[in-house]
């Protein structure tokens, strides 16, 4: 296991560091549980381009490359719950063998919740985890054989399907009777939040929540989308052009058009394209910028965290970030930007 003792020291000598702790784009301790929180902050080392936005979470379920620069004791908890991760899809295929009507396991819920509880701890037993989000059913069915004599006979044959849990509370009740861990209701957040985290993109909201819009995007007929839903229109709160400056009082050109959203909310690439900045600037904030063809770019300051890196590939409508107030800001908003062949033009003659 790993020692608490070790990591700590290892986190307050990152976070002694003020670039350092710029770099921390991913505010993980938002979706994991206080035990484990020091140990994921050392997933974002310095201001690595590649490595500095990408979570614990995403690590572990994914197969990419760890950072060269990871601690050994965190590489080892992350290669530990990959290889867990494996052995549960193959418990999981398992249990799935045996549901009948179309039922199955959600695989990602079932690592969602894992991760919660057992990230940088000792491994329970794979197979009874995996089994308390399945009950076993008895059922009976009306099955011809054949008699003694060769005469056709219809018999009543019982057996047993694995029917998936739905209700959360039964669930973590059965993790709780079988393995001996009783979830805390922030362990089940941070499981819910890593959940829709690695199937939708993002983090739920406070409490669960999912802001309005966030579920599907809105892509015009030119498939541009709008960074924050159908209703930005609505809450623009700074043209584009000359403006008096927020802070400063003096009149000022305004290089993009401010969006009036809350902390959190999931902002999507308005076209599809290669993340050329995603990284912490002392007048946007936590930015990202996105690179289009015909020399077309989009910037999306002031997040409070960012979801790509640099040279990754976007969809429109992907999520990229969760906006915020970091950088030169006098509350939540995003600040979206639109430049062709590098001069700022104003985002209203794109926006959907």
């Amino acid at each position: 296991m790993v020692d608490p003792v070790l990591v700590a020291k290892a986190a307050a000598t990152l976070l002694s560091n003020e670039k350092t702790r710029k770099g921390l784009g991913w505010a993980i301790a938002a979706i994991l549980s206080p035990i484990i929180v020091v140990i994921a902050l050392l997933c974002s080392l310095g201001s690595g381009a590649v490595s500095h936005n990408i979570s614990a979470a995403q690590l572990c379920f994914g197969d990419g490359e760890i950072p060269a620069d990871t601690p050994a004791e965190y590489r080892l908890c992350i290669e530990r719950t990959r290889a867990d991760f494996a052995e549960l899809d193959t418990v999981i295929a398992d249990i799935q063998s045996n549901m009948e009507d179309g039922n199955s396991l959600d695989p990602i819920r079932v690592k969602a919740v894992f991760f919660s509880l057992y990230f940088g701890g000792e491994t329970p037993s794979l197979s009874q985890f995996a089994h308390c989000f399945a009950a076993s059913e008895t059922r009976t069915e009306t099955v011809t054989e054949q008699d003694e004599d060769g005469n056709d006979i219809e018999v009543e044959r019982i057996y047993n399907v694995f029917v998936p849990i739905e209700d959360t509370g039964t669930m973590y009740s059965r993790i709780a009777a079988s393995l001996g861990v009783t979830a805390t209701g922030e362990q089940q957040s941070n499981a819910d939040n890593v959940y829709s985290l690695i199937k939708y993109g993002y983090p739920t909201g406070e409490g669960g929540a999912v802001y309005e819009g966030s579920d599907v995007p809105y892509v015009g007929a030119d498939g541009f989308c709008s960074p924050v839903g159908a209703n930005w229109r609505s809450i623009v709160t700074s043209e584009f052009g000359g403006r008096l400056d927020p802070i400063t009082g003096q009149r000022d050109g305004h290089t993009g058009m401010d969006l009036a959203v809350p902390t959190g909310t999931p902002v999507r690439a308005a076209l599809g394209g290669t993340v050329r900045v995603a990284k912490y600037d002392s007048s946007y904030g936590y930015y990202v910028t996105i690179g289009h063809e015909n020399g077309l770019l989009t910037l999306y300051g002031h997040n409070s965290r960012l979801l790509v890196r640099p040279g990754q590939v976007v969809q429109a409508g992907d999520v990229i970030s969760l906006s915020g107030s970091t950088g030169r800001s006098t509350g939540p908003h995003l600040h979206f930007e639109v430049r062709l062949n590098g001069q700022r033009t104003n985002p209203r003659y794109y926006l959907p």
